[in-house]
């Protein structure tokens, strides 16, 4: 009997991963009816797509919290608690993501991280000691100060007010607070899924790179960058705490930084944490056969995305795994992955045809390239 394990990201926009594992299956089955082994492990890399990924993988369920968004308005956010009852995972986009807001409403300047601190606070207030956090897609520029704030931190001015929300309120911070933070905060286990290495401030920082697609004007991104470095000074003065430079820590809108300056965090790349989660290497001894993917694949795919993070980790278990990639399209680069543990790419591609098409039927679009592959293997 042959074994298959299905270890695909998300197709962005068309599939999340368990719908790209269900389209496997059928796939397979197609060829092999009930011949064969199948694991399915939905995969991610800390953005979307992590709380699912793991609250499949280890039988654990999903909850919603009413919190505040970008801006201070309601919204109901999801975060996944995992199958040992004390992890909760949570995607600070379902809070305080970009995709929450409307073109016009995108302002670095004002947006906060609160909403995030409120789901965080919610995790705490039910035992829960261990977190895993994916800060991908945010909407905000205030350095984690509004997560902090959620938590009982508070940053004044001068005058001991204080601050509005938002990155740019920063600049006149004087004075930060932790009397009152959360009792629970300093026990907690807070593994940050982190796959870029940003500093805070600078060419390279979280307002530079990352603010216009935020909303931000030039001049808005130095004000901005501005407001983080006097931030990262009081931080270091406050808790002697240097996390200006840290790599990571320029992540979601310096959220990052915040992590790293008010719990003992640590950052680890996405896939890492989904691979160790889902206990993938559990799996592999005895397969035939990986299929893995995700939405593109190009050169770009080995530098910690999901597909080459998952056959690099089957390889070293099981150098005779066969290792298979199906993606939506193929970018430039793509056949260097054959010197990086890959046997096959494939588009799921069937022709020309508009991008809402090839969205639309990407699950079945799957389904018959996996049966082609299988056709072939048999």
């Amino acid at each position: 009997m042959k074994k298959f394990i299905l270890a695909p990201d998300s197709f962005k926009e068309s599939a999340s991963a368990i719908e790209v594992c269900d389209a496997m299956e059928k796939g397979i089955r197609k060829v092999f009816q009930d011949e064969v082994e199948i694991v399915k492990l939905p995969m991610a890399d800390g953005g979307e797509g992590t709380v699912q990924a793991l609250v499949n993988s280890s039988h654990g369920r999903i909850e919603q919290l009413t919190v505040q968004n970008p801006l201070g308005k309601e919204t109901i956010a999801e975060y996944g608690i995992l199958g040992d009852n004390h992890t909760a995972v949570i995607e600070m986009a379902s809070a305080n993501g970009l995709h929450l807001l409307k073109i016009e409403e995108r302002n670095p300047l004002t947006t906060s991280t609160y909403g995030t601190g409120e789901l965080i606070k919610a995790c705490l207030d039910q035992g829960i000691d261990n977190f895993i956090l994916g800060i991908g897609g945010s909407a905000t520029n205030d350095g984690g100060s509004g997560m902090a704030h959620a938590l009982g931190i508070r940053f004044l001015d001068k005058n001991g007010n204080d601050l509005p929300p938002g990155g740019a309120a920063l600049i006149d911070l004087a004075t930060i607070d932790s009397s009152q933070v959360h009792p629970k905060l300093a026990s907690a286990n807070i593994t940050i899924a982190c796959d870029v290495n940003n500093p805070l401030c600078g060419f390279e920082g979280a307002s530079a790179v990352f603010g216009p697609q935020k909303g931000a004007t030039p001049a808005m991104v130095e004000e901005l960058d501005q407001a983080l470095f006097h931030y990262s000074e009081v931080i270091a003065r406050t808790f002697d705490k240097h996390i200006r430079k840290f790599p990571g820590s320029g992540a979601a809108g310096g959220l990052g930084a915040g992590l790293l300056a008010f719990t003992d965090a640590t950052l680890e790349p996405g896939i890492d944490i989904v691979i160790r989660e889902s206990q993938l290497v559990d799996h592999v001894p005895g397969a035939n056969y990986i299929f893995t993917g995700e939405g593109q694949i190009d050169f770009q795919t080995k530098f910690g995305k999901t597909p080459f993070g998952v056959i690099k980790t089957a390889k070293a278990v099981n150098p005779t795994i066969k290792a298979i990639a199906l993606a939506g399209s193929l970018g430039e680069g793509y056949t260097t992955l054959y010197e990086n543990g890959f046997d096959a790419i494939f588009s799921i591609t069937p022709g020309a045809s508009d991008l809402a098409t090839l969205f639309k039927n990407a699950e079945e679009n799957i389904e018959f390239t996996t049966e082609a592959i299988c056709r072939l293997l048999k």
